[in-house]
């Protein structure tokens, strides 16, 4: 596990949090759909195409919230103005303290 001691991670804001949720939100729902609701087997061929979807689902969104909490996006402290593009407003700086 990276050291992040004392730094900054985007946390809640990570794009992989955002699709893990999501995918286990839907995940989640397909499973109780499949254990609960109608199967229709003759439509699949058998096979409780919801419930192995949804569980399918489950598992990539743990995986990616895992993996967005085993190695977390740091957010640097200190970022340098935009030179590319003279019309694009520089990030805020931090006011330091000396």
């Amino acid at each position: 596990m990276a050291d992040t001691a004392g730094r900054k991670t985007a946390g809640a804001f990570d794009i992989r949090t955002f699709i893990g949720s999501l995918l286990g939100l839907y995940g989640l729902i397909l499973t109780l759909m499949g254990i609960f609701g109608d199967k229709e087997l003759e439509k699949t061929g058998g096979i409780n195409a919801n419930l192995w979807t949804g569980l399918a689902l489950l598992a990539i969104g743990i995986a990616f919230i895992s993996w967005a909490r085993l190695r977390p996006i740091i957010v640097p402290e200190h970022v340098e103005p935009a030179g590319d593009d003279p019309t694009r407003p520089a990030p805020r700086r931090k006011q330091r303290d000396h």
